[in-house]
């Protein structure tokens, strides 16, 4: 053995697959060496992988040979006596299917091993012992979903020290399949909250039509994320992804004593639900948030903007941002005046421009000293997706590779900042051509007028669209997205 071997990292053929040599201290008593170093190896490019179970292999004879295996989990190899010849397939859907990579371990080296990428070695030593760090905890569910190739391939090209027909070898282990008729291993899955909202439906629609895999829909009937027994019933290391949908958005009834209750129940105790689990399972969650959490007196608002919500949902938001905030991997999308398949807005003016068209109405009033942008459920989906690194075309993700850094991002619509009055009156002429029928009103004279608890609205709610740009992801115009969307509407009566 090699001893003071200095600590480094070599990277290989299969992507994600890393060699590492190891410092290893001896002198007549023995050896000693660090096996994982979680912060010195993360800097040479180990993923911070959270390991949560060790496994030891004791091989009695030379040449007991295992393998071909790839689990759903990440694993970093090591031997802590003897030697072994080691081969890995990757069996991961993509370019690098069935690449091949081999070396020899022993005490002083390691390697580190990517989910669905298939392990085996050879013996080399008598009592060889061999030791891998894992990140998920072995079930038999997770059993059912190991993927297999036959040690003795010839397509594989493996050259093992000794023959295979004078190794020691499992029954099991004989009849894997070959290569070609392997079976990839299945990609992480994406769980959604709140799929029968206008986001929810929004990205049911966005998956269905780029007829992605592996994404599982709930609503509150199948998923009750603000209770803690639920979650036990859901195989979180098969998922890679959370995305909630979910929230309580009725803003002025989160002013009375009962909508107050629930607003902070689902928008905060459920979210601290969400953030438990993907924090114990290492899972993205990507959660959506609002402009209400500003106070609107600027103009403009960034991603760094601090908190200043003036009413209850806007604190219920602000309080789930910052818990998600605390996640290592996670995406806050924050948007604003959202519009999507649902009583909205837009389709409440296209009802009262009908109304003014037939007599039943003069006028209707609108508040005119609120900006802001629309943002069009669609078009969130397809933001998300860009952000978790979905690309047109791109069917399932094995590993999440995010266009973008972890963190918060605006995502509303491109374009003018305009008031809740004019974009009324573009909805009207849209759909009868009675625009000028539709009256300004300031925000105080609304409150004067409105029956009930009403909750203060930021005056700006305009979202800066720069971070998000910066990534690749330039929203639609929304005055754009509001022609379509009438002309849709219309279209379908």
């Amino acid at each position: 053995m090699e001893y003071e071997k200095q600590l480094q990292a070599h990277e290989t053929n299969i992507p994600g697959v890393i060699v590492f040599d190891l410092p290893v201290h001896g002198d007549r008593r023995g050896w000693f060496k660090e096996n994982w170093q979680r912060v010195k190896m993360s800097e040479l490019g180990l993923p911070d992988f959270g390991p949560v179970q060790n496994n030891i292999s004791y091989n009695e004879q030379r040449g007991a040979t295992r393998g071909i295996h790839a689990e759903p989990w990440d694993k970093l190899i090591s031997v802590g006596a003897g030697e072994v010849f080691g081969a890995w397939v990757d069996l991961r859907p993509g370019d690098s299917f069935g690449q091949v990579f081999t070396c020899r371990l022993d005490p002083s080296r390691a390697i580190y091993i990517p989910r669905g990428v298939g392990n085996s070695y050879q013996a080399l030593e008598d009592g060889t012992v061999y030791t891998y760090l894992v990140n998920a905890h072995w079930s038999a569910e997770q059993k059912s979903r190991y993927t297999f190739v036959n040690l003795a391939d010839p397509a594989l090209g493996i050259e093992w020290p000794i023959p295979l027909e004078e190794s020691v070898r499992s029954d099991a282990d004989l009849a894997h399949p070959m290569l070609a008729d392997a079976k990839p291993m299945e990609p992480r899955r994406t769980f959604v909250v709140g799929s029968h909202g206008q986001l929810g439906r929004a990205l049911q629609a966005e998956v269905a039509r780029r007829g992605l895999v592996g994404w599982d829909f709930h609503d509150i009937d199948t998923f009750d994320m603000c209770d803690p027994a639920a979650y036990d019933a859901i195989d979180w290391d098969s998922y890679g992804t959370i995305v909630n949908a979910a929230a309580f958005t009725a803003v002025d009834r989160a002013e009375t004593p009962e909508g107050r209750a629930a607003a902070w129940k689902i928008n905060v105790a459920g979210v601290a639900n969400l953030c438990r689990v993907a924090q114990e399972h290492r899972l993205t969650l990507v959660h959506i948030s609002s402009d209400y959490v500003f106070d609107g007196t600027r103009d403009l608002h960034t991603e760094d903007e601090g908190f200043a919500p003036l009413g209850v949902y806007g604190q219920t938001k602000a309080a789930g941002d910052a818990l998600v905030d605390q996640l290592a991997r996670h995406f806050v999308v924050r948007s604003s005046w959202v519009i999507g398949d649902g009583k909205n807005f837009v389709r409440t003016m296209m009802g009262l421009s009908r109304r003014v068209a037939a007599g039943d109405l003069p006028q209707v009033t609108v508040v005119d000293d609120q900006l802001g942008r629309l943002t069009f459920t669609d078009e969130m989906a397809r933001g998300i997706l860009w952000l978790l690194g979905y690309r047109e075309g791109a069917t399932a993700l094995f590993e999440p590779a995010p266009h973008a850094a972890y963190g918060t991002y605006n995502l509303t619509g491109s374009g003018a900042v305009k008031s809740w009055a004019e974009i009324a009156a573009a909805v009207f002429d849209q759909t009868c051509g009675n625009g000028e029928k539709v009256v300004p009103v300031s925000t105080a004279d609304y409150y004067a007028s409105a029956a009930g608890p009403i909750s203060p609205r930021p005056v700006h709610s305009a979202l800066a669209l720069d971070k998000l740009s910066a990534t690749g992801f330039v929203p639609a115009d929304w005055e754009e997205s509001l022609r379509a969307y009438i002309a849709s509407e219309l279209a379908a009566e």
